[in-house]
């Protein structure tokens, strides 16, 4: 049986009778007949065009993020005294790029992190194209975000606020557990392209007013940065549920700025945007004479107050399901124990006393389902 298998997978042999007229190559003892090998051509090109896709879209890829990183450079070097890890950008494969900037008043940390298309992967890219043209809700983009910590948190509330591109709000809305916290709404302000999601109107208010010759408005309303504007948001709860209350050390506040990746042509044009963000960062901690105290300090005390208690209230709901997942798994274990148990003595059991636990298990089962119907 082996033999006649491995007679059906070995390809027939190469035709090399001399009556053979077309191109030939010879070399000693190799000859090689071009015209004998025809699948074998599409095969070729087929690799190579999958190799020349691997390669230009490897270089696509970085020549984008490094354009405008390149770009944008000056404003690192001026913000923060450590803007670079090891001096340039962290890569992770040929679709994730990664910086991290430190060192500088109001801000603990700046990630900034690329997510780009799989330029690279010939069946990936064409995946997300076509499915792209079935689903109109699925939007794939080159993906930049700018993720901020706040280092002193005293004058940033409890609180989570957004402007987001309405374009993208149902992408956002299923990345982001923080932004449930919200409500949506329109502001006069802002172009129809974007909406606000607030918590209280207050917050939306503060935020949106102007700073001295600051005016977030006016930033967001540039017709140059709407095109690869996503969203800007300020929130302290984190982008996924947790599955109970986060300690103390554990939370964080945070500014997150998202945008799409402008093409190697249009680096510069977010760049009036990102300077903007580090002045909005100075006005929510309080770190100019426009701001003193910071946005907390701007808020109602009844706004506080209601922050506060959402909060506890998420606390509470987080804890209580936290307690009644532990519960189940304990009484999963213990019904596994029972059954377990069960199993053993019956298992020391002889044939017919085992036949006969069997048919009084199936009669207490009967009995159960019989009171189940009564009761209906």
């Amino acid at each position: 049986m082996a033999t006649r298998l491995l007679r059906a997978l070995t390809p027939p042999p190469p035709n090399i009778s001399a009556e053979y007229d077309g191109l030939e190559f010879r070399y000693k003892f190799i000859t090689f007949r071009p015209a004998l090998f025809k699948n074998e051509i599409f095969f070729l090109l087929a690799v190579g065009l999958y190799l020349a896709m691997y390669f230009i879209g490897k270089k696509a890829n970085e020549r984008k993020v490094k354009t405008w990183f390149n770009a944008h450079k000056p404003i690192y070097d001026a913000q923060f005294s450590k803007p670079y890890h090891k001096g340039s950008l962290t890569q992770d494969g040929n679709t994730d790029f990664f910086n991290f900037s430190t060192g500088r008043r109001a801000v603990a940390s700046l990630h900034t992190v690329f997510a780009l298309r799989p330029r690279h992967d010939l069946f990936q890219y064409a995946f997300q194209v076509g499915r792209g043209l079935i689903d109109l809700d699925y939007r794939v983009c080159d993906e930049l975000e700018l993720d901020f910590t706040f280092k002193d948190t005293s004058n940033v509330p409890e609180c989570v606020w957004a402007v987001v591109a309405k374009d993208e709000m149902r992408t956002i809305r299923n990345e982001r557990w923080d932004l449930t916290f919200t409500k949506t709404s329109e502001h006069s302000s802002l172009p129809p392209a974007l909406t606000v999601m607030s918590e209280f109107a207050d917050i939306t208010e503060n935020m949106l007013k102007p700073y001295g010759s600051f005016s977030l408005t006016s930033v967001l309303s540039s017709p140059s940065v709407l095109p690869y504007f996503r969203s800007l948001s300020i929130t302290d709860q984190p982008s996924t549920r947790p599955e109970s209350p986060l300690p103390a050390s554990e939370r964080s506040k945070r500014l997150r700025l998202s945008l799409r990746l402008p093409g190697p042509n249009g680096a510069e044009a977010t760049r009036p945007l990102v300077e903007a963000i580090f002045q909005l960062i100075d006005i929510v901690a309080g770190e100019t004479r426009s701001a003193r105290g910071g946005l907390s300090a701007a808020l109602r005390p009844e706004t506080r107050a209601k922050l506060r208690k959402a909060r506890e209230e998420v606390d509470r709901q987080l804890r209580e399901e936290a307690a009644k997942e532990k519960r189940e798994e304990a009484e999963e274990k213990r019904t596994a124990a029972k059954k377990k148990a069960e199993e053993e003595r019956l298992s020391r059991l002889s044939a017919a006393e085992q036949k006969k636990e069997l048919e009084r298990e199936k009669k207490r089962a009967m009995r159960k389902t019989q009171g189940k119907v009564k009761m209906r």
